[in-house]
C-alpha cells in the first residue's frame, strides 16, 4: 500500500476520466475533484490544494495546450503540488515547455506520461508515487523518441553514445542499479558514466545534479 494522495484529475474524455478515478480510488487515493476542462482544474486545485494534479494536455475549448498551460500556472502559484501530465502521443514541443515552466519551483515532482501507460496500472501508479515524492518521471517512449532526434546539438554534443544511453535511462527515472541491469554493465561503470555526464554538462555541485542532467537532456 502506497501513501494515500489527494488528487485533482482533469480529463475531457468521460470514459477515461471515470476509469482513472476508479483506478486511483481502488488504490487508496482520494480524488477530490475530477473535471473536464482547464478552468475547472485551476479552480478546484486552488480550492482543495491537492498533493497531486493529473491532467491531460489537450482539453476544451480549443483542444490544444490548455492542460499544459494550466499545469504551468499551478506550478507557479502552488509549487508544492506535484504534477503529472498525460498525452495521447509524443509531442516533443510540450516536454521542454513543461519542464521550463516547472524547473524554477522544484519543491514537488513533475511527470510526462503517454496515456497508453495508464493501461499498465502498476507502472502508472508507481509513476504517480515517484512524482508525488519529488521526482521527475518521463515516459520511456518519449525518452526514446527524443534520443533518436538529438545527436550532436546543444550541450549534449560532447556526450558519448554510452553516456547518452545512461542519461536516457536516467530520464526514465531509473536508479544506477536498474541502469546497470538494462545495459548489462556493473553499477560501478554506471557511476563512472554518471560522473562524466555531470562533469561534461558543467552542473552545479550544489544542485540535484541528477535532476539537472535529466532536464538538460529533455530540453536538448
Amino acid at each position: 500500500m502506497t501513501t494515500p494522495l489527494r488528487i485533482v484529475l482533469a480529463e475531457d474524455a468521460a470514459l477515461l476520466r471515470e476509469g482513472l478515478v476508479g483506478i486511483l480510488e481502488r488504490s487508496g487515493h482520494e480524488v477530490v475533484a475530477a473535471v473536464e476542462d482547464a478552468e475547472a482544474l485551476l479552480a478546484f486545485t486552488a480550492r482543495h490544494r491537492p498533493d497531486l494534479v493529473v491532467t491531460d494536455i489537450r482539453m476544451p475549448p480549443t483542444h490544444t495546450d490548455e492542460g499544459l498551460r494550466a499545469a504551468a500556472q499551478i506550478r507557479a502559484e502552488h509549487p508544492e503540488i506535484a504534477i503529472m501530465v498525460l498525452s495521447a502521443y509524443v509531442a516533443e514541443a510540450y516536454v521542454p515547455e513543461l519542464l521550463d515552466a516547472t524547473a524554477g519551483a522544484s519543491t514537488a515532482g513533475v511527470g510526462y506520461l503517454l496515456k497508453d501507460r495508464v493501461g499498465h496500472v502498476r507502472e502508472f501508479l508507481a509513476s504517480l508515487d515517484r512524482v508525488a515524492a519529488g521526482e521527475t518521471v518521463v515516459d520511456p517512449e518519449v525518452v526514446r523518441q527524443l534520443l533518436g532526434r538529438r545527436r550532436g546539438d546543444g550541450p549534449l554534443g560532447s556526450l558519448t553514445e554510452r553516456e547518452r544511453e545512461v542519461l536516457g535511462l536516467m530520464a526514465e527515472g531509473r536508479t544506477n542499479g536498474s541502469i546497470a541491469d538494462a545495459l548489462v554493465v556493473s553499477e560501478a561503470a554506471v557511476r563512472k558514466h554518471v560522473g562524466s555526464i555531470f562533469a561534461k554538462l558543467e552542473l552545479d555541485p550544489a544542485s540535484d545534479r541528477r535532476v539537472s542532467a535529466v532536464l538538460a537532456y529533455l530540453r536538448g
